[in-house]
């Protein structure tokens, strides 16, 4: 949620930025209720001041009939007033959740993805001397993905793995454990990229996959329409789409230590998304299943460490493509594609021959407090200053994902696939599949 005073104080600047993210913002609308608000709680404010005169005057003695009169009007007319106040925050609070998260000035305007700024390429496309498989083509002949039957099971865009693909993302999540729970890993990381944030590791969490409404809308990521799926049941609560989902607000509610920080998780969960819109895209393999397991980076910070961890969490993600040998490219998103909740995006991209493009890999996402306000997660420094945290998710890996796109780049002439060198000692020492 962002914060009322920086509405006051920039009307034209929220205006401008929520209409660049393609959300339209009544900026006067809100303001005229905020003023509202405050005109409420100040008359609120001098009748409880009043009150508690009239209580005063009452004790240790008879209270006199106009002090008793004077005091049921006060009562009554307070208890209307705080009616009308509660009624007013409401309205208000309804109204500022609408407002999305200002990007920073650095975010490139844009009106759709295609203004999506390419910052970088990395590695050449891979090239095959004889005609490259799709993933789906290589699992299916191998039988390691099984479609067919997991659609009279479950329905479309559901699947069996099996075997050695099985394998290999077990191995994966085991390799980003390693390199993520390793100080010396990301202090070297840290120093490639001159980066300016602490070493220390990532804690590994499986969260819940469930979380319930008003701690997923405190998020500002529930997608009801889209994405979400919801549960039925006599408690209202939501699948996960992501494991940030349930690990952004994991301090909900509470103040952290400035000392503490960063606190730093690497979560695992099986996800679930309805891919409304989607139909026709991705039908085959396992790039956009209703199902999947992803591996996904979380952080809470002060509000002056945000930005620096923002690029800590994107030096990790092409440390880990780069290990993999995989070429990619390095996307910094417009303001239209960023997210309601982001100050900032950027997105990785991995090559995909039978594709002839890049496709997405990774995100990562930059909340500055705007996601620990809404969580009203805080974080107190030593002098007592308390102020509201900063948080940052970003994509380890979507494993289903990034599997199809090692099959691709790494298979061979007879349908088999190459293991990366850094999963092999994860796998029991195989080289190919």
């Amino acid at each position: 949620m962002i914060d009322i005073e920086f509405i006051r104080q920039h009307p034209d600047e929220v205006r401008e930025k929520s209409a660049q993210k393609s959300y339209p913002v009544d900026v006067e609308a809100i303001l005229k209720l905020d003023t509202e608000y405050r005109e409420l709680l100040g008359t609120v404010e001098a009748l409880r001041a009043k009150r508690n005169e009239i209580a005063g005057r009452m004790k240790g003695g008879k209270p006199s009939k106009d002090d008793i009169n004077e005091g049921k009007q006060v009562k009554v007319e307070l208890a209307e007033r705080e009616g009308y106040l509660a009624e007013s925050e409401t309205a208000l609070a309804a109204q500022l959740k609408k407002v999305p998260n200002m990007p920073l000035a650095e975010v490139p305007v844009g009106a759709s993805e295609d203004e999506n700024k390419v910052v970088k390429t990395v590695g050449e496309p891979t090239k095959f001397d004889f005609e490259p498989k799709n993933h789906a083509q290589i699992g299916e002949q191998n039988d390691w993905i099984d479609k067919e039957r997991a659609t009279k099971v479950a329905g479309a865009r559901f699947t069996y793995l099996k075997g050695p693909i099985v394998l290999l993302q077990f191995a994966i999540m085991q390799w980003v454990m390693s390199v993520l729970t390793s100080e010396t890993t990301l202090q070297k990381i840290i120093d490639d990229n001159d980066l300016k944030v602490s070493a220390k590791p990532f804690i590994p969490v499986i969260p819940p996959a469930i979380v319930k409404t008003d701690a997923y809308k405190a998020t500002g990521r529930l997608n009801e329409e889209e994405v979400t799926y919801k549960l039925v049941g006599d408690e209202e609560q939501w699948l996960n789409a992501s494991a940030e989902h349930t690990l952004c607000n994991i301090y909900m509610g509470e103040t952290l230590l400035a000392d503490t920080l960063p606190r730093r998780f690497i979560g695992y969960s099986t996800s679930f998304r309805k891919e409304a819109g989607t139909y026709g895209k991705d039908m085959e393999g396992i790039i956009r299943l209703h199902q999947f397991d992803k591996l996904e980076m979380e952080s809470f910070t002060t509000p002056e460490d945000g930005a620096n961890e923002h690029a800590f969490m994107i030096a990790i993600q092409e440390y880990l493509v780069t290990q993999l040998g995989l070429p990619y490219r390095m996307l910094q998103k417009c303001t239209f594609d960023i997210g309601f909740p982001n100050a900032s995006g950027w997105d990785l991209e991995v090559w995909v021959p039978t594709q002839n493009k890049y496709r997405e890999t990774h995100s990562a996402d930059f909340m500055a407090d705007f996601q620990a306000r809404g969580l009203n997660t805080r974080v107190k420094s030593k002098d007592g200053k308390i102020v509201f945290a900063n948080t940052n998710d970003a994509t380890a890996f979507a494993l289903g994902r990034i599997m199809a796109f090692i099959i691709e780049n790494y298979q061979t002439a007879d349908g088999q696939v190459r293991i990366p060198e850094v999963l092999r000692q994860f796998m029991g020492g195989v080289e190919q599949i």
